[in-house]
């Protein structure tokens, strides 16, 4: 059976190094991993690739029905195949056409049937609502979704606009929550606070990336960490995530949370904030 899932989150959260290190951890352990970017920056398998692929969207433009899987399917580390959605000019069309193109061609060129992934993750832009972006969730592409937050307050309010999605699609049988991952790379690092967030909506934190420089000096070298520094602490953070989100069964219907309880929420980080400040 293909484990299927999704990873959303606000734009810059740290949504895609997750993406690539998870997948780069699966791989390594011997799992064929197919990894489906659906975020107009086409950045999502850069680090798999060590460098930027040609997008479906892109292609598409220019081959039309003429296209084939070798033209937007290319192998990156450990064999992941790597496919990138891509996105319109800035400023022409729903950005959200891409995923909804991308998805499209594949199925049509029978790629999951051709590759035969054993796990297949799509990173998704959390902060644009458009239905190409809900897709996944509406077309039961995926079996649960895993939120990237850091503790900041408007990666939290998109997170509670993710679960919110998350929730109206749930309702028809369609798909699940089933967990957060918290990114420590905001300038307040204070875990319990996403612990909260997770604990109210129902769910609960897979995992916890601590800030590295690792991650940093790797990026540059377009690796990821489980490439670039195997045996360093962050990589097995990374496999650890991977594991856990490969293993997982507990998959809820989010509660979102209320207007007044994202703001309880912000003002305690405005408090620790202001505490950072006091120190300094």
């Amino acid at each position: 059976m293909v484990r299927k899932f999704c990873i959303y989150g606000k734009g810059g959260i740290g949504k895609s190094t997750t993406v690539s290190n998870i997948a780069g951890a699966l791989a390594e352990s011997g799992k064929k991993v197919m990894v489906i970017g659906c975020d107009p920056k086409a950045d999502s398998t850069r680090n798999l690739m060590g460098r930027k692929i040609p997008t479906v969207l892109d292609v598409f433009r220019k081959k039309g029905n003429a296209i084939k899987l070798e033209d937007i399917v290319f192998e990156g580390f450990c064999g992941t195949y790597c496919i990138e959605s891509g996105g319109p000019e800035p400023g022409v069309g729903c950005a959200g056409r891409g995923v909804i193109t991308a998805i499209e061609v594949l199925n049509r060129l029978g790629a999951f049937e051709t590759l035969n992934p054993d796990v297949i993750i799509y990173d998704i832009l959390g902060d644009v609502v458009c239905g190409g972006f809900a897709m996944p969730l509406q077309k039961h592409l995926a079996d649960d979704v895993y939120i990237v937050t850091t503790c900041d307050p408007m990666a939290i309010y998109a997170a509670n606009n993710i679960c919110k999605g998350i929730k109206r699609y749930a309702k028809r049988g369609k798909v699940a929550l089933g967990g957060i991952i918290y990114n420590g790379r905001s300038v307040i690092n204070e875990p319990s606070i996403v612990e909260e967030f997770a604990s109210k909506i129902g769910t609960n934190v897979m995992g916890n990336v601590p800030m590295s420089n690792i991650i940093t000096k790797a990026e540059i070298y377009k690796k990821t960490v489980i490439e670039y520094a195997p045996d360093s602490e962050i990589a097995d953070v990374f496999r650890e995530l991977a594991d856990a989100i490969y293993k997982n069964d507990k998959r809820v219907i989010p509660t979102p949370l209320s207007e007044e309880e994202i703001d309880e929420i912000t003002e305690k980080i405005d408090d620790l904030l202001k505490e950072k400040i006091v120190i300094v």
